[in-house]
């Protein structure tokens, strides 16, 4: 979420946000927390405070914008703790608290059972678990001169991004897109660089949703044909930006702050689905709990045909130890993620380009950060 970033999330959160490399911000406060709130200005007077010292977090750059609300409202409530969330991809974020350097992780994607077998280590007594947090759409950013509306859908899309198709005048672009003047200009896809969960799930709905034309297994390191690298959500939507023909995927607040046109896609309902807020949601609140007991994640539905579900929707977790938590971080872990998940948080979200959780999830999400120990 950087190029340009301070006026971009500035543009967004309305002076909000504090963003830098990585947060370092002074957070201590209220109360329960419920009723509403903005991105502009964050309600902060229902922030419960607890715990001193410095917190320290990593992993999805997806959410960073999130992050850097929640950190600055967190921190006009609470001056004793040091929230330092540093936005270094899903993977880089799973690995590092796994090995017990961080409080907890951003992740795009749920735990393996692997990894939730390697946190027991780390989890005296317990093991690390997934709480949804952060909701939204996947955007596919584009940058074709002369086209505003563009419509893709997944068996194209798939081509694109494992070089099958190379040229914007492609006939499967051309069908899908009949009023539209498509230049004889080369496609240049971009990818991410750095293990992701936002590839992760964007080659989730390639393979869930145009299984003949993708043929890799979904993963967070990039394992489609030929393209360009970039590192982080923010590399390849400056790069989509800066670059003519240039198409990428990543998180629709990238795209609103960099003013980028989206794709629609078209899913077989009567009109192609916009990436939006509203749109996410409803595909999120198709979603079904495959965790067991408290851990909470979630499974996507990627061929859903109802009419205004964008399909390509990411769900950020927050990963922590259900039990065993370091007793020096666990009040302020629980303090800065019952804001995160409370009303305020969530409703903080939604001009940014985030999904807010659906009531159900929320609620167990809450439920779940309460019985941290």
């Amino acid at each position: 979420m950087k190029l340009q970033r301070k006026n971009r999330v500035r543009a967004l959160a309305v002076g909000a946000l504090a963003v830098s490399g990585a947060l370092a911000l002074t957070a201590c406060g209220s109360d329960d927390t419920s009723g509403g709130g903005s991105a502009g200005a964050a309600k902060t007077s229902n922030i419960k405070c607890d715990g001193k010292g410095k917190l320290l977090a990593s992993g999805s750059s997806a959410q960073k914008n999130a992050m850097d609300v929640w950190v600055q409202a967190y921190a006009g409530a609470c001056k004793g703790t040091e929230i330092n969330y540093q936005p270094t991809g899903s993977g880089a974020g799973v690995t590092t608290f796994l090995q017990g350097q961080t409080a907890f992780a951003g992740s795009d994607s749920a735990l393996k059972p692997e990894e939730v077998a390697k946190s027991k280590k780390v989890c005296k007594g317990g093991q690390a678990i997934d709480m949804p947090m952060v909701g939204g759409p996947i955007a596919v950013g584009y940058n074709v001169p002369g086209v505003d509306n563009l419509v893709l859908d997944a068996p194209t899309l798939a081509k694109i991004f494992d070089a099958k198709i190379t040229k914007w005048n492609d006939p499967a672009i051309k069908k899908l897109n009949p009023g539209a003047k498509l230049p004889d200009l080369k496609v240049q896809a971009f990818h991410r660089s750095d293990d992701s969960g936002t590839t992760d799930n964007f080659t989730k709905y390639l393979k869930g949703a145009a299984p003949g034309d993708w043929k890799h297994e979904p993963a967070k390191k990039w394992e489609g044909t030929g393209g360009q690298a970039a590192s982080g959500s923010a590399g390849v939507s400056s790069q989509v930006k800066q670059t003519s023909g240039a198409i990428s995927y990543f998180e629709l607040s990238y795209a609103t702050a960099g003013k980028i046109p989206t794709a629609k896609l078209n899913i077989g309902a009567k009109e192609p689905v916009d990436a939006t807020v509203d749109n996410a949601s409803k595909a999120i609140s198709e979603a079904q709990q495959v965790g067991k007991g408290d851990d909470l994640a979630l499974k996507l539905n990627y061929t859903s045909k109802a009419e205004g579900a964008y399909p390509i929707t990411l769900v950020t977790y927050e990963i922590a130890c259900d039990k065993g938590n370091k007793a020096e971080t666990l009040p302020a872990t629980k303090s800065f993620l019952t804001y995160a998940a409370s009303k305020d948080g969530q409703a903080a979200l939604k001009a940014l380009g985030y999904a807010p959780l659906p009531t159900e999830i929320a609620d167990k999400v809450r439920a779940t950060v309460a019985k941290l120990s």
